[in-house]
């Protein structure tokens, strides 16, 4: 994974507290020089809250108080079962990377261009005109930039209304105060988006589109009651997945358990049910069920759900199922055709929510086209990331392990399909501490943009 953000700020601090480590030396190649923001954690919005609860949200496997002391120590008021803001979450791992960094720690800026193996073993890393030297490498780029928006089967091409990025909310702000923006995409980051949007002027209008029509679920205010699935075996397939999760959900309520509870429950257990879907059977999982175990699975906090009910009650915001089928250019406008009986909308701005890029084979990045043209990297076979084994080794385009190669985070979302949350990334990043120290005498290089 490549990226100075969570992912990589999570492996440096493992590496640098991991007993037995005393001889590895971290650096974090970061393109931006700030730590622990990324694209998750980069918002200067206060209103942008985490989606987890604070008390499961510790950059340690084994101190789950962690970030609570923290938020204690530096004058944050915060409920255990509460939702921090994203910004605090950046600060906290700032500040833990700091509290555990020595001589052995070194933070460059700058882009990483390529990675060249070396005759002997180890690896070149050119970044920014500078080369150095490492014996393994960690890939922490988490989540990259957003898919282009595809209209009518072409890439939907620029224009002073096209905003391609949604965390481009310098764009947006210029926008008039009585605009209308349509967001095509209603998960989490449309959300991050529109509240920033909608905020900043009372008159201001955003309608979300997306095939469902899904927003995410929300959180109960206090979670207290726990339940546990028996385990899932196989055989399995897609259909079979989702059922066993639609059958616990009705046991559960039958004992006035909570259909969250479910979910929270099944969460240890996702990975393994991964791995019992052969591929044409993950591939149908994505097709039909995913979107409906994502909208459950990745809930916005109580506060952010009740800003989006005040929107749609005053007609400020508008949620519909379909698809961008037609945008018509009315210059410094667009018109909208979303289909389903749908009017179209002529709005000021058409804003990109669909989500992060996966497939690496149509990345732009640098980094990654070297990688590939090396027989470094390659994609999975799902198109969600890197192809590596379930303990992020990186396997090359033969299915070969790359000596010293490693991934943390999102890359590892189609070997894993849970590897975007702080609880699966901190395990993933001890775990490869571990794999890393086995290997000393190393330098360790947690490459990013």
């Amino acid at each position: 994974m490549i990226g100075g953000g969570a992912s990589g700020v999570l492996t440096a601090i493992n590496l640098l507290t991991i007993p037995g480590g005393e001889q590895v030396a971290v650096t974090i190649h970061e393109a931006s020089g700030i730590l622990g923001r990324g694209i998750a954690y980069g918002t200067c919005d206060p209103r942008h809250l985490l989606n987890v609860r604070a008390r499961h949200m510790s950059a340690w496997t084994d101190v789950p108080s962690d970030l609570l002391e923290w938020a204690a120590r530096t004058g944050r008021d915060v409920d255990p079962q509460g939702f921090l803001p994203r910004r605090d979450f950046a600060a906290y791992l700032q500040d833990t990377l700091a509290s555990v960094a020595d001589h052995r720690l070194t933070v460059r800026a700058g882009r990483v261009d390529d990675i060249v193996p070396l005759d002997g073993g180890g690896y070149e890393v050119h970044a920014s005109g500078t080369v150095s030297v490492t014996d393994s490498v960690v890939l922490a780029y988490g989540n990259q930039e957003p898919r282009a928006l595809v209209v009518d089967g072409d890439v939907l091409p620029p224009a002073s209304w096209h905003v391609a990025n949604p965390w481009d909310l310098a764009a947006l702000h210029l926008l008039p105060g009585d605009s209308t923006a349509v967001f095509v995409g209603t998960g989490l980051t449309a959300i991050d988006t529109a509240i920033t949007f909608l905020e900043e002027h009372p008159s201001r209008r955003v309608v979300m589109v997306s095939r469902h029509g899904f927003l995410p679920e929300t959180h109960v205010g206090q979670q207290s009651t726990a339940w546990v699935s028996p385990t899932i075996t196989g055989p399995l397939d897609a259909d079979r997945l989702a059922a066993f999760f639609g059958e616990q959900v009705v046991a559960a309520q039958a004992q006035g358990v909570d259909w969250r509870a479910v979910v929270d429950g099944l969460r240890p257990q996702t990975q393994a049910a991964w791995q019992l879907l052969d591929l044409d059977e993950r591939r149908r999982f994505l097709e039909k069920h995913a979107r409906h175990w994502e909208v459950r699975r990745h809930r916005m906090a109580p506060e952010v759900a009740a800003r989006l009910e005040d929107y749609q009650a005053e007609g400020r915001l508008v949620v519909l199922a379909g698809g961008v089928h037609r945008v018509v250019d009315r210059g410094e406008r667009c018109e909208v055709h979303i289909g389903q009986g749908h009017a179209p909308v002529v709005a000021d701005a058409l804003v990109n929510c669909t989500g992060p890029s996966t497939d690496i084979s149509r990345s732009g990045d640098p980094l990654l086209l070297a990688l590939r043209e090396r027989g470094i990297a390659s994609p999975d076979p799902l198109c969600l990331g890197l192809s590596t084994t379930t303990d992020g080794a990186l396997l090359d385009p033969h299915g070969q392990l790359v000596a010293g190669f490693y991934a943390v985070g999102p890359p590892r979302k189609g070997t894993l399909w849970e590897s975007t949350a702080i609880p699966e990334i901190r395990t993933q990043a001890a775990e490869v501490a571990r794999a890393q120290v086995a290997l000393l005498p190393l330098r360790v290089f947690a490459t990013g943009r």
